[in-house]
């Protein structure tokens, strides 16, 4: 499969995350909808149900021989899935949480994984009609609501002003706290879902320091902008994060940035032995 098919895929999908993106909308303009808790304590509405049967439709027709691992659709044994070389990997709702209190942060995640790698990624913003997306041969780039398309890049660490930093609006954490306090002075922007990583490809975000627990389809999307972008994310000892390598959906804590030149880690706090 040579790289340019991969970007050929990518209208296609942008498409495919707009139509689960007026599936989200559809319920997110009710006056009432319902939420059920699942088995990990998270939230589920019937909008992550109805952008997941358009996902899997879509995507399946798309690729009928890839297989399609999204967060609503179950987790196979890892018997099954470390055989997979190339698959999608799917949030149909990423920040149900934002979703529920209405403040429209939340996004449709779908990323194109080969050999572990994020190799393309879409990450639309219902609420505003906003996307963000990237593959290899094509670049990142964002696309506004009212139609322009421009390139994003990362932007080098600032030097004589200040460094922006963003974090969970829900998901804060003691460890995040230390580690923007060794940070030092910055301005802090506090957001839901994995618009987070977005703001970093983007150049308006410098570092989101990640220190508390995210699954695979949260990130790998936005991972895939950001990395298209020019920036990196990667677990506390430096690595790239990688997917479907282990049992567990779960990610490592990560540091997500945009000057690759700058030491992020340094501000990280102390870890137990």
């Amino acid at each position: 499969m040579v790289m340019s098919t991969f970007d050929a895929l990518l209208d296609p999908v942008i498409r495919l995350a707009g139509d689960a993106a007026q599936a989200i909308l559809s319920v997110y303009e009710k006056d009432d909808f319902s939420v059920q808790d699942k088995g990990d304590t998270s939230p589920l509405t019937e909008a992550d149900l109805a952008a997941h049967r358009v996902l899997a439709v879509g995507l399946g027709a798309l690729t009928p021989d890839w297989p399609i691992l999204s967060e609503e659709g179950g987790l196979p044994e890892f018997s099954e899935r470390s055989r997979w070389s190339r698959y999608w990997l799917v949030d149909p709702l990423d920040g149900t949480k934002e979703f529920i209190k209405r403040n429209g942060e939340f996004t449709v995640n779908v990323a194109l994984i080969d050999n572990h790698r994020p190799v393309l990624g879409v990450v639309h913003v219902p609420a505003t009609g906003v996307y963000y997306a990237a593959s290899e041969g094509r670049g990142a780039f964002k696309a506004d609501a009212d139609g322009p398309v421009h390139a994003i890049a990362t932007r080098p660490c600032p030097t004589g002003q200040r460094v922006v930093a963003v974090a969970s609006r829900s998901h804060q954490s003691p460890e995040v706290a230390a580690y923007l306090e060794k940070l030092g002075s910055c301005d802090l922007a506090s957001m839901g879902s994995s618009l987070k990583i977005c703001l970093v490809a983007e150049g308006r975000a410098d570092i989101y320091p990640r220190l508390g627990l995210t699954s695979e389809w949260d990130t790998a999307a936005a991972q895939a902008v950001l990395e298209i972008a020019g920036g990196q994310l990667t677990d506390l000892d430096g690595r790239p994060m990688r997917y479907n390598t282990k049992a567990e959906i779960l990610n490592p804590y990560f540091l997500a940035f945009g000057d690759g030149g700058h030491d992020w880690r340094q501000y990280l706090p102390p870890r137990s032995a």
